[in-house]
């Protein structure tokens, strides 16, 4: 089954390709045209990732579980904490 994201994957070489082909058979410059088509291939893989961003889904388990697993981590202890800054 195609996901949303293998859809962006493959409009990405396509939209840039294919609209900078249309623009040039328009009478525009290549430079031009690739310059617009690539504005809309961007618009493409930042609503992919910003507006449509990719989300892990947890379960009421899991987010129980990753809770305790922080709580273990994190004891307040300087000495054991490795991300504090000394």
């Amino acid at each position: 089954m195609t996901d949303y994201y293998d859809i962006v994957l493959a409009l990405i070489p396509v939209s840039l390709a294919g609209l900078t082909a249309l623009l040039v058979s328009l009478g525009m410059s290549v430079s031009v045209s690739i310059a617009l088509a690539s504005t809309v291939t961007l618009g493409l893989i930042a609503h992919a990732m910003f507006i449509n961003g990719p989300t892990v889904a947890q379960t009421g388990s899991e987010v129980g579980a990753d809770a305790s697993a922080d709580s273990a981590r994190h004891d307040g202890n300087p000495q054991t904490n490795r991300l504090s800054v000394e």
